[in-house]
């Protein structure tokens, strides 16, 4: 069994998507617009052929997913965060500093008694992530 996220935006999945892509290193492995849906012929909303309908993105082994989920089939983020576990604290500095910019902070990126470095922040896109490098054992 393998667990993956899947997001849903409000009209910004190719943006964050790209985003992602470019702060966490991965690559986006496929995407897919209303517009090119073969069943969405007249079911699509207008002005929304070219948002996403699917897309996946790789991030080492790990799969992220997402999609916009237009109209009254999106719900903001609440009740959850993405955690992202790294052994460089440099690096968990980084990519903090990249999500805060034009997000909001939750929790600043510090060392606590577990983490080299531990923060939480929501990113611009209005997705929340927590920053965990942990102590060597």
């Amino acid at each position: 069994m393998k667990l993956t996220p899947y997001l849903n935006f409000n009209g910004q999945c190719q943006e964050a998507f790209q985003f992602y892509e470019k702060c966490l290193g991965g690559k986006i492995l496929f995407k897919m617009t209303y517009g090119e849906m073969p069943a969405s012929a007249g079911e699509t909303p207008a002005g929304w052929g070219g948002k996403l309908a699917h897309a996946t993105l790789a991030i080492g082994d790990q799969l992220l997913q997402a999609a916009d989920a237009h109209g009254e089939h999106y719900r903001k983020p609440q009740g959850f965060s993405i955690s992202i576990s790294l052994a460089d604290a440099a690096e968990a500095e980084r990519i903090f500093a990249v999500f805060a910019d034009g997000g909001t902070v939750r929790m600043p990126i510090q060392e606590t008694f577990w983490a080299l470095r531990f923060g939480m922040v929501t990113d611009r896109f209005g997705t929340p992530w927590m920053i965990n490098c942990e102590k060597p054992a």
